[in-house]
């Protein structure tokens, strides 16, 4: 058998098995054992001092513990004001929810788009950030109305204790941002700690940012065909930071936006982007690195087997199940936030085929996580007016 029929057999193999599983909408009680719960609800919109909770970002620690993280929005659910970025802990596999801490506090300023990944050397957990002031949107600082250090900031934060207890934010956005840069977000969404090859412990965070007009080109509000790609890394443990590849088109055909990251088995580093508005069709890009994220092997190309997908952020994650494919979630409605729903990878990501929706009510932003050998976890946003009115948690098994 060749390794692509190989590869078809694995998917429709998990698709049988997927296909029969009941839908998963039982509301579990607090007193659940660990592991054994569907769905919880770490986040609803209105409580613990928030108007709108949004940005899902959830990693899965060394002992176990899953680590959720969200932008807590104070004023609403625009994207500037006063926002922190906070974190519920789950000792239980997703089940019950510790109480809510703040790990990056904007004091009326914002702080959000959280990457936190898990040191697979050490333990360590490290979380990447952005923050900008919160009197400023992402249309000023893409037309270079806002100055530099009211504009969009890189911070970066550690925990040795399992999630209790963060680092103060320290800015490392000298090392990352390049002068002509203007916006700048990390993920969102969980970042990638590489286990396999020469670059094995290094810590790679997706990324975007837009760039200033080429010189000459006036300034004429057409700011989004200047979105671009790019990854920053740390080969210690997050102390040190360095560029990765940076994607530099600016052609307004892919404009490469919110990025998330996985390892393939043959070692390669995948890419799934959202595309802001580029003239290609569909609204989803992907692309490969082979020496662990410090170039792209090509720029970002079109992902068709995508097309459902609306303008959206999603997440990939490769499972180290053996035989489990690559995966990705993402609202399912082309037109609408609407249906989140899940994809396996063919052919290292070439091509995607759908395995099941996991609900048909408003979801927007999502990120995923391995829980053992056999679940994965999916935190994403959704309710039932809109999509910012809960971040809901959901067990999916693996066959």
């Amino acid at each position: 058998m060749t390794p692509r029929s190989r590869s078809h057999t694995t998917v429709l193999a998990l698709l049988t098995a997927l296909g029969a599983l009941t839908a998963l909408t039982t509301r579990q009680p607090a007193h659940a054992a660990p592991g054994t719960c569907e769905t919880s609800v770490p986040y609803v919109s209105g409580q613990g001092g928030y108007a709108v909770y949004r940005i899902p970002a959830v990693v899965r620690t060394r002992p176990g513990t899953l680590l959720a993280f969200a932008e807590g929005r104070r004023g609403g659910a625009q994207d500037s004001g006063d926002i922190d970025v906070v974190l519920r802990r789950s000792a239980d596999g997703g089940c019950t929810w510790d109480p809510l801490t703040v790990v990056a506090a904007g004091h009326g300023d914002t702080r959000g788009n959280p990457a936190p990944v898990v040191d697979p050397r050490t333990g360590t957990v490290v979380l990447v950030t952005c923050g900008n002031s919160g009197g400023v949107t992402e249309a000023r600082i893409m037309r270079g109305e806002v100055a530099p250090e009211r504009g969009r900031r890189v911070y970066v934060q550690r925990s040795a204790d399992d999630g209790r207890h963060f680092t103060a934010p320290r800015d490392i956005t000298d090392a990352v941002k390049r002068p002509d840069w203007r916006w700048y977000a990390t993920g969102p969404g969980h970042a990638l700690a590489l286990t396999r090859g020469p670059h094995t412990g290094r810590l790679l965070i997706p990324a975007n940012h837009s760039a200033a007009p080429p010189a000459g080109s006036p300034d004429t509000g057409q700011e989004a065909r200047y979105y671009g790609g790019h990854a920053l890394y740390s080969d210690d443990v997050g102390h040190t930071w360095h560029l990765g590849f940076t994607d530099a088109g600016y052609d307004g055909v892919t404009n490469a936006n919110e990025t998330s990251a996985a390892q393939l088995p043959d070692g390669r580093v995948y890419l799934a982007a959202r595309d802001q508005n580029g003239t290609a069709p569909g609204n989803r890009l992907y692309g490969y690195s082979s020496d662990g994220g410090l170039t792209l092997d090509r720029p970002y190309a079109v992902q068709p087997a995508l097309n459902a997908v609306p303008v959206v952020q999603g997440s990939v994650l490769q499972p180290d199940t053996p035989g489990a494919p690559l995966l990705f979630s993402a609202p399912s409605v082309p037109t609408a936030r609407r249906a989140l729903a899940l994809w396996a990878g063919t052919d290292a990501g070439r091509g995607f085929l759908p395995l099941r929706t996991l609900t048909d009510r408003p979801s927007a932003y999502s990120d995923l996580v391995q829980l053992d050998a056999r679940h994965i976890g999916v935190l994403y946003e959704t309710g039932t007016d809109s999509p910012y009115e809960t971040l809901e948690f959901r067990r999916v098994p693996l066959p």
